[in-house]
């Protein structure tokens, strides 16, 4: 039974970060458990209706109700932020409860903090927020803790609490956006260096330092621009100070904008920076979306970015020296566009391994399992294979090996066409053992015997389209080799497969994709539903996205690999099935995580053995206008691991 779980947390239109953060989350998380949301106070509320009570906790008035709770009806706290002593003062001095204030202070601080309350009081002094953090309270009350960086970890425990700790990664967003659009809104140029600074634009974001930085790099780089995109803060006068440096010409401050908008412009830049001092080990939802959007982005060398891997990013400190540092790490990255990318692509990857938002939710899940029940949060686990796979080191399996299986004339002159694709196929295909089954959809038989002969598969089953119900045993030969499969025929976009849920260990989905004409997330339903937990499904297909589709379209040719129709057979004879529709690596992407995946393998290469021309020209537009070029080969090989149920029967993206 799924664990039933209080999730309190602000949520949009709130301004907050963790409103954000809580709505990506919860659209996992809602995937995982019976998840009830509250997003302000309720005015009644039974605690013994749940198994946990999760409490996002930020330090700013939209976690009021939140905080409050949290007292009464203790939980979980997730601890955004080592400070709350804002978030204090927004319910007590805001309210003009005085007094509450006061004994809150005295019991977080001791004498002197209470003695300094009473200058507080009497308006000699501002509260002091830096000092007097007010965690202990809400600590000494919760039943267990959620935080996103090992020093705030430490805070936790500094601060007197005992209680079971998850340090789990603030999720990541990997944004979809045109970021060429957006430059062109913003009057920029595929060649000028953007740079961007982003969210609340307080004083503490290092945003004085950064523009004395970017006037340096204008020296240097004069059509260098920068933006500011987030909402000012009233004591922080940025007009007067942009005007002062003289800077107005290439500095503009766009305001608070909506999350698409916000994202569009963090896509526009070429450089992010995330810089903040003082900090209480917060991180940053912003800096998160730049990762993920592949972005160079410098950092200030403190708290919870100390934490980051050194790949990601570049970290600046917050010493004497911090605009000399920030100045030559804009130039850096402004005059070495090589090395911007490689970074930009490694922050990607790194959130893709390890912050995305799928694998957060089951830390979170796991964890609150544990707290529910009592266990050692130790013992909390990913979903494992119900029964692992029994796997060995692939035999290779050479080129005449797969031909010679051909059963005709026409399938070895097919195989030798597509030898290259038949052999990263088995290369990706995960061996088995005797116990474990493989079914290969749309069989053609060259590759079929080594299933079981290489890759050790116990049972090797073949599937194709046709009358449901219908088996075709197919016998080939090769040498004095004899291999027999039983080939069952279906629809595969209509009809049930003719196998028990959990049935296979793997699934080998090659060249059919791109054939099918209605219902593709049947076929995926269906693929889930026979595969273990923690089984595999390998997808080829052609890639519409590859150097050779964009010379196409730009020449004004179609861009499909197999575009054309199929000419009329002689009467009798079943013409071959035509491409439908070819996929993007991106929507592959898509469609392995909407179908319950996780994607562990995405890479492209050859389709064909056959001379390919020379696509330089390409290579270089991509490289001017700042597109990837990655996932750039006419074949696309993926690999899914299941995880869990179908997630999106009928995406938007893929069906109108």
């Amino acid at each position: 039974m799924a664990t039933k779980i209080a999730f309190f947390s602000p949520l949009p239109p709130a301004r907050s970060g963790i409103a954000d953060y809580s709505a990506a989350l919860l659209e996992e998380l809602c995937r995982l458990a019976d998840v009830q949301v509250f997003a302000s106070k309720p005015s009644v509320f039974d605690p013994a209706a749940f198994d946990v009570i999760l409490y996002q906790i930020g330090n700013n008035s939209y976690h009021d109700f939140c905080y409050e709770t949290a007292l009464v009806h203790p939980g979980v706290v997730v601890v955004h932020e080592a400070n709350l002593h804002h978030l204090i003062a927004d319910i007590t001095i805001k309210r003009g409860d005085w007094d509450a204030y006061m004994r809150v202070l005295g019991e977080e601080g001791g004498p002197q903090a209470l003695e300094n309350a009473h200058r507080v009081r009497a308006l000699e002094i501002p509260p002091d927020y830096e000092g007097v953090p007010m965690l202990r309270g809400l600590l000494a009350r919760s039943k267990g803790a959620i935080v996103h960086s090992g020093c705030v970890e430490e805070v936790l425990r500094s601060a007197g609490f005992s209680g079971p700790v998850a340090r789990i990664p603030h999720g990541a967003w990997i944004p979809e956006t045109n970021r060429l659009n957006f430059r062109s809104i913003l009057g920029v140029d595929e060649t000028t260096p953007l740079i961007g600074i982003f969210g609340f634009l307080k004083p503490y974001k290092r945003i004085a330092e950064s523009l004395r930085a970017f006037k340096r790099l204008l020296a240097v780089t004069p059509e260098a621009k920068m933006i500011l995109v987030g909402e000012p803060h009233p004591d922080f006068p940025l007009q007067s100070l942009i005007q002062s440096l003289g800077l107005a010409a290439n500095v503009r401050a766009l305001g608070f904008q909506p999350i698409p908008e916000f994202v569009g412009n963090l896509a526009a830049c070429d450089i992010v920076l995330n810089l903040r001092y003082p900090t209480v080990g917060e991180n940053s939802g912003t800096l998160m979306r730049a990762l993920g959007l592949g972005k160079a982005v410098i950092v200030s060398e403190v708290g919870s970015f100390l934490e980051l891997p050194d790949n990601i990013c570049l970290k600046a400190p917050v010493d004497a020296t911090e605009e000399e540092h920030l100045f030559e790490y804009l130039n850096l990255l402004v005059s070495r566009p090589d090395i911007r990318r490689s970074m930009g692509a490694e922050a990607r990857r790194w959130v893709e391994t390890e912050c995305s938002w799928p694998k957060v939710a089951r830390k979170y899940v796991d964890f609150l399992d544990c707290v529910a029940h009592g266990t050692t949060p130790a013992a909390a686990v990913s979903i494992e294979p119900e029964e692992p796979l029994q796997v060995s080191e692939p035999l290779p399996v050479e080129p005449d090996y797969i031909v010679s299986w051909s059963p005709t004339e026409a399938a070895r002159s097919y195989a030798l066409m597509h030898l290259t694709r038949l052999e990263r196929t088995l290369a990706l295909t995960p061996p088995g053992g005797p116990n474990d089954r493989i079914l290969e959809m749309g069989v053609y038989l060259q590759i079929t015997a080594a299933l079981k002969n290489r890759l050790g598969y116990g049972e090797v089953r073949g599937c194709y389209y046709g009358p449901a119900g219908g088996v075709d045993p197919r016998t080939v030969t090769c040498g004095d080799e004899v291999f027999t499969v039983d080939v069952d025929l279906f629809d595969a976009e209509k009809d049930r497969f003719p196998y028990d849920d959990a049935y296979f260990s793997t699934v080998l989905c090659c060249e059919l994709l791109e054939h099918l004409t209605a219902d593709p997330m049947h076929m995926m339903a269906e693929i889930n539903r026979i595969l273990k937990p923690g089984g595999h499904v390998l997808i080829t297909t052609p890639n519409l996205g590859s150097l050779r589709a964009i010379s196409a379209i730009l020449q004004g040719y179609h861009p499909g690999l197999f575009p054309a129709y199929i000419r009329p057979p002689e009467p009798g004879v079943e013409p071959d099935p035509r491409h439908n529709r070819e996929y993007m690596t991106r929507e592959v992407v898509h469609l392995l995580e909407d179908s319950g995946f996780e994607v562990t393998v995405m890479e492209t290469g050859p389709f064909l053995a056959r001379p390919e021309p020379e696509y330089a020209w390409v290579s270089q537009l991509l490289e001017r206008y700042e597109l990837s070029h990655s996932l750039r080969g006419d074949g696309i090989y993926a690999v899914g691991r299941k995880t869990g149920p179908v997630r999106e029967r009928y995406p938007r993206w893929l069906y109108e």
